[in-house]
């Protein structure tokens, strides 16, 4: 045992999962900033997914083309319609997500945005027939429950237009990972960084991006930390097992709203507190589950 775990082997994965569960949570906190930089932010959504698609499609293409250097140029950028069409169906969800910020708390979208593994598990199945377990049905009627209540709470209040937006963003996020799982010779994130610049395309025709004011220059940090957000995200995983990579990246919701709370003193009311609790146990209470699994998996010799 002591031979083992001295190894230069076992010590090169150990550092290796460390860096890996860095990464991931590092952005989980950039994503987390989603919100307080929308709301922070007086341009209308468009302006802001223009923005921000165009400093984030750079900075990705830039990460693309490094790991493509890398790799001796096998990795191709070819998209074909499989690409082009997550590119285009990921740029709809970016701007229904922008715009649920303007209209909700930040607890609600960040919230209503954990459920997209359940989303996704229900999706798969009704159009693919991708079997899903039975914990996942438990758990996604439990989340469904304390979206319910975070919903229902927002009717004559205003923010039910905000939490329907967070739901068809969900909904597109759910979409996305189907095809990404469909499309696997596909390259992913050069099709993110597409995803964006379409962001931007769409947005100086239908907008005016450059009335901006300089008090809205943190636009350029906005597309920073997406993109930051997607590299980090990208690397970290290729470092940790899948469920624990899901377990690590549901820590956005409490990094979203204690952000919130920190940088623009917003708190949810009860209702969404108490729904957001309820959506929190059953994504930790699965992707804990699936963790612990695999941890067994990987011991047992």
């Amino acid at each position: 045992m002591t031979e083992a775990l001295d190894s230069p082997g076992t010590t090169d994965t150990a550092a290796e999962r460390t860096l890996g569960i860095t990464l991931v949570s590092a952005s989980a906190a950039f994503f987390a900033l989603t919100g307080v930089l929308t709301k922070s932010i007086h341009a209308d959504p468009l302006t802001i997914t223009c923005w921000r698609g165009f400093v984030g499609s750079i900075l990705i293409t830039f990460y693309v083309m490094w790991r493509r250097r890398r790799s001796g140029g096998r990795e191709s950028l070819r998209l074909g319609w499989r690409g082009w069409l997550l590119a285009v169906e990921g740029a709809a969800a970016s701007i229904a997500f922008i715009s649920a910020f303007k209209f909700t708390y930040v607890a609600n979208v960040a919230v209503i945005y954990a459920t997209a593994p359940f989303i996704t598990a229900l999706l798969a199945f009704v159009l693919v027939r991708e079997p899903f377990r039975a914990q996942t049905l438990v758990a996604a009627a439990v989340s469904l429950c304390g979206v319910a209540i975070m919903v229902g709470s927002g009717f004559g209040t205003g923010h039910l237009f905000g939490d329907g937006l967070a739901l068809l963003m969900t909904t597109g996020s759910a979409l996305c990972m189907i095809m990404v799982r469909a499309f696997r010779d596909t390259p992913v994130v050069w099709a993110g960084a597409v995803s964006a610049f379409l962001l931007f395309l769409f947005g100086w025709f239908v907008t005016d991006p450059l009335a901006v004011s300089a008090r809205d220059a943190v636009l350029i940090a906005f597309g920073g930390s997406f993109a930051a957000a997607s590299i980090l995200w990208t690397e970290g995983s290729r470092l940790i097992p899948a469920p624990e990579s899901g377990l690590l990246g549901a820590a956005e919701v409490p990094f979203a709203i204690l952000f919130a709370f920190l940088f623009l003193g917003e708190i949810a009311p009860a209702a969404s507190l108490i729904g957001g609790a309820i959506v929190l146990r059953a994504v930790f209470a699965h992707a804990g589950r699936d963790w612990l699994v695999a941890r067994k998996s990987a011991a047992t010799p």
